[in-house]
């Protein structure tokens, strides 16, 4: 059973500003002031961010295939908005080879002159820069390793972190800067990702450290802290875990849910550790009562019960979850979970298992992987 350790890293992280220019550096550019809504930014924009939010990823596919078919994008910036929507659909599918080939059509790279501004003078007048999505250079960089090339991917996602960091150093725009600020953490805690899973942790611990010198948001540096212990606990440094965790806790400057929940998780953790579950369950718990979607710490506090021989109530716990919060607690990590805790406590597990993965398929998103269940 896989133990959810509080770091989640997406398989594409996809908001209205990724999908934006990545030229944008102030309030007064046009695409941030010309525009009432998304639609008049591109062609139905609005029902491809909506089908996305619902991970009706196959909807999305239908759509792009008939915009492209019957020539309803009328400018170039929207082929590109409609392409980095039909990547990410594809890469939802886990169609990664598909994926790629659409990335390939582009002519020449992302930084051809062809997509830029000043390409076009007659469609933007008095713009420039480059009219590429930030969400297509991420997916640039991720999906080699998705189809084998690990290395691909780590050198094009340092050489995307250096265009991040060129555009914070050559912009003055404070909206500009916190949103490559944003972006610069992602692809940051994608490198992380990609080194972890080889055990790399040389390279995470720099990597994190740097960037938690680099942000000055209190809020963010408590994260990025969590995540310096987890990566310590990983090289079976301890003590310098429990520093980290320390430090959150002392620097907390932010009494929200979400602040009190991570100090909570990082004392649990480490209760974990040392096999004391009872303790952890409490911590846990905590957080469940202040947030009772806090899927980490209900997914932990079931293998917690697990480890207590309390199948039972850990079942209890998952179960009443995906009732309570679905769109929360529907992930792979939590269904693998709960099969595995219904095949040691029932004898009938694949009745029981069958009844789980027939809900799941009423309910779950286009890009839920249903083999999880293991019917």
């Amino acid at each position: 059973m896989e133990e959810d350790k509080g770091e989640t890293i997406s398989t594409t992280t996809t908001t209205p500003a990724d999908l934006e220019p990545a030229s944008i550096s102030s309030p007064d550019h046009p695409l941030n002031n010309a525009y009432g809504s998304l639609n008049d930014i591109c062609y139905e924009l609005s029902s491809l961010q909506d089908l996305a939010c619902r991970g009706s990823w196959k909807t999305i596919l239908d759509k792009v295939a008939r915009a492209r078919t019957q020539s309803l994008l009328s400018k170039p910036h929207e082929h590109l908005i409609y392409l980095s929507y039909n990547t990410i659909a594809l890469t939802k599918l886990r169609r990664f080879s598909d994926a790629v080939t659409e990335l390939d059509s582009l002519e020449n790279g992302l930084d051809n002159v062809i997509y830029t501004y000043e390409n076009y003078p007659d469609h933007y007048p008095n713009r420039h820069g480059s009219m590429v999505p930030f969400s297509l250079r991420w997916l640039y960089a991720e999906l080699p390793s998705r189809v084998g090339n690990r290395q691909e991917t780590l050198d094009r996602f340092y050489i995307l972190l250096h265009f991040i960091r060129s555009k914070t150093a050559n912009d003055q725009s404070t909206m500009s800067d916190d949103i490559w600020k944003k972006r610069e953490g992602l692809v940051i805690n994608s490198i992380i990702s990609h080194h972890l899973s080889h055990k790399e942790f040389g390279v995470c611990l720099e990597l994190i450290k740097d960037l938690i010198k680099r942000d000055s948001n209190p809020t963010a540096r408590a994260v990025l802290m969590s995540k310096l212990g987890y990566i310590q606990m990983q090289l079976g440094d301890l003590e310098g875990a429990k520093v980290s965790f320390r430090t959150v806790e002392a620097n907390l400057t932010e009494e929200t849910i979400e602040m009190k929940n991570l100090v909570n998780r990082n004392k649990a953790l480490m209760f974990m550790v040392g096999k004391d579950y009872v303790s952890a369950v409490r911590e846990y718990q905590e957080c469940i009562d202040r947030d009772d979607s806090d899927v980490v710490a209900i997914n932990n506090k079931a293998l917690c019960l697990m480890y207590l021989r309390d199948l039972s109530d850990s079942i209890k716990v998952l179960e009443s979850a995906l009732e309570r919060v679905p769109t929360a607690a529907l992930n792979e990590t939590f269904v693998v979970n709960l099969c595995s805790m219904y095949e040691l406590a029932y004898v009938n597990h694949s009745d029981i298992k069958k009844t789980l993965s027939n809900w799941i398929a009423r309910v779950a998103p286009d890009d839920f992987d249903s083999s999880c269940t293991r019917v």
